[in-house]
């Protein structure tokens, strides 16, 4: 009896436990899969054309060359509030042909939360860094801190939720057999089962609470400015500290009227006019 209270406690809990774990939803961007271009909107198709047909004549200006072009009708599905891993990706590509660096790197970094394993936008990525002025060493970091890092960039947010959810299917079901099993080496299996699986669940959850965090992250910021300078103190006269150019990643620490705080990869900081960075 006392085997069977447990096990409803353990199927309760496991219940709870997949409805907190509900992966976030990402709104498609159009109906059809696109071609490896970019970009966003043409004045005066709003009402005239639907987002799947927009997203086709935002591949077919990129595969011809206009790149402008394409940018717009990119930029018009984002004006629509359609969001999608692919279209920042293909807006990214049509920004860097047209040589803005700045909004090449914010959308690659924007497709990048969305789907961080998408290793075509994070080569894009270090592509057009490569081209940006600034040259920042970073500060060094703690070689495991990386590697968890690289793991958990293999994935989204839903997929490890929902790898998160089948380990804890199989776990309950590992439960199950060391519970009501009479032979020794199926409870035993069911044992080692049940830790294993109990481990994994951890992980791939803090994995996807890791990912969910970076998605709704919004001190992460690109300058957009050719060039800016970055004073001592919120407040044009101050003291300039140093100069940052169009495309350099910071974070920004803290935020006055229309002034950010932002750190650079080497450690240095200072105060910049908010109009002059984008939040990713």
């Amino acid at each position: 009896m006392k085997r069977y209270l447990i096990l409803l406690l353990l199927l309760t809990a496991g219940v709870g436990a997949l409805r907190a774990q509900d992966p976030v939803e990402v709104s498609p961007v159009a109906e059809e899969e696109p071609l490896p271009a970019v970009a966003g909107a043409e004045p005066g198709t709003s009402g005239e054309t639907t987002p799947s047909q927009l997203w086709e004549r935002a591949n077919e200006a990129y595969v011809e060359g206009d790149f402008g072009l394409a940018a717009n009708r990119y930029g018009e599905l984002l004006a629509r509030g359609e969001s999608s891993a692919r279209l920042y990706y293909n807006l990214g590509n049509a920004c860097f042909k047209e040589n803005r660096l700045g909004e090449a790197i914010l959308y690659y970094r924007r497709a990048l939360r969305l789907q961080p394993g998408n290793e075509d936008a994070r080569y894009n990525l270090g592509v057009a860094e490569a081209r940006t002025k600034d040259t920042i060493e970073r500060i060094p970091e703690f070689g495991l801190t990386t590697w968890v890092r690289a793991v958990r960039h293999l994935l989204g947010c839903t997929a490890w939720s929902l790898l998160s959810l089948a380990l804890l299917a199989a776990t309950l079901g590992c439960v199950m057999v060391y519970l009501l099993s009479a032979r020794l080496a199926l409870r035993k299996a069911g044992f080692y089962g049940m830790a294993c699986g109990a481990l994994l669940v951890i992980v791939t959850t803090c994995f996807a609470l890791g990912e969910r965090r970076e998605i709704l992250d919004d001190t992460q910021a690109v300058v957009m400015a050719a060039s800016v300078s970055v004073k001592s103190s919120p407040d044009k006269a101050s003291t300039d500290l140093f100069v940052l150019h169009e495309g350099t990643t910071v974070e920004i620490t803290d935020r006055l009227d229309t002034w950010c705080e932002v750190a650079i990869a080497d450690g240095k900081r200072g105060w910049i006019e908010a109009s002059k960075i984008e939040t990713i």
